[in-house]
């Protein structure tokens, strides 16, 4: 271990915390830009897909770091999550009361930075960890000094991207051929593209307003929907690219720039003499 973390000091790359020994453990919080942590989910994502689809996806774009030129440490990714109703009624899916998986991840996060990483880059694999993460990261960012930077892979290639990858078909949907690609390029004997028929998803609203839209069942809908057929291995490798690139030019962005002060209130003026 300690050639490791020789080499880890002088060339960079990602460290497991679970294999680093307690004695270590603050000569590498010094040394580190920052810790990662993986957020994925066990869900049903169509009958092609793992049920651990975004795991797959958060710990392989977290493991991407290791290539962006800085010293990161890598925590085990949080498996279970908050998962939407969408999905919940579906075989496989092991879903969290959102208000567990906030405090849960207010914990592990605390935790990391009280572990001596005031920077901690999540790496998120499922949508509905959007929300609870970033009120984790709001709560933990108000008791401790720290710098939390939440980086949803699914955001790092555009629609336009997909498009000229995929054609002008939907293929953002959950389970659908952008998904289903990623994973291709990051696992592609746990993709299973002949059992899964083509199922287009409800057309977007038509307007071009940003809008969250939140429904039981949007009807076609068998727990995923989309063209799985568009997706391809070769599809998958160029978004694993493209992503990685952009995480990296992220995080190397975001460890350039100072860290925050400590959380806390400054104390409320006092008047001038005679102005009261």
């Amino acid at each position: 271990m300690d050639e490791l973390i020789e080499a880890w000091q002088a060339n960079g790359g990602l460290l497991p915390v679970s294999r680093l020994p307690g004695h270590e453990l603050a000569r590498v919080a010094a040394a580190a830009d920052f810790a990662v942590l993986p957020v994925g989910a066990v869900e049903w994502h169509g009958p092609h897909l793992p049920l651990g689809t975004d795991l797959i996806l958060a710990e392989g774009f977290g493991c991407e770091v290791e290539g962006a030129g800085l010293r990161a440490v890598s925590f085990p990714a949080v498996p279970y999550a908050a998962c939407p109703g969408q999905t919940r009624p579906w075989p496989g899916t092991v879903a969290v009361r959102p208000e567990v998986a906030v405090g849960y991840l207010c914990d592990v996060l605390d935790g990391i930075v009280a572990a001596g990483f005031p920077r901690v880059l999540v790496v998120n694999g499922h949508d509905a960890n959007m929300s609870t993460a970033r009120a984790a990261m709001e709560w933990v960012s108000g008791r401790q000094r720290a710098s939390l930077l939440l980086v949803n892979w699914f955001q790092l290639v555009d629609a336009r991207e997909t498009t000229a990858l995929f054609g002008e078909l939907p293929s953002r949907g959950h389970g659908g051929a952008y998904e289903t690609s990623a994973v291709l390029g990051f696992d592609p004997a746990a993709v299973h593209l002949g059992v899964a028929p083509d199922l287009p998803p409800r057309p977007k609203l038509p307007t071009a307003h940003p809008y969250v839209l939140v429904e039981s069942r949007p009807e076609p809908w068998q727990g995923w929907s989309g063209h799985v057929s568009l997706a391809t291995e070769a599809a998958g490798r160029r978004v694993r690219e493209m992503a990685a690139a952009r995480l990296g030019e992220v995080a190397r962005a975001w460890v350039a720039a100072p860290l925050p002060g400590p959380p806390g209130a400054d104390p409320a003026p006092q008047p001038h003499e005679g102005n009261a």
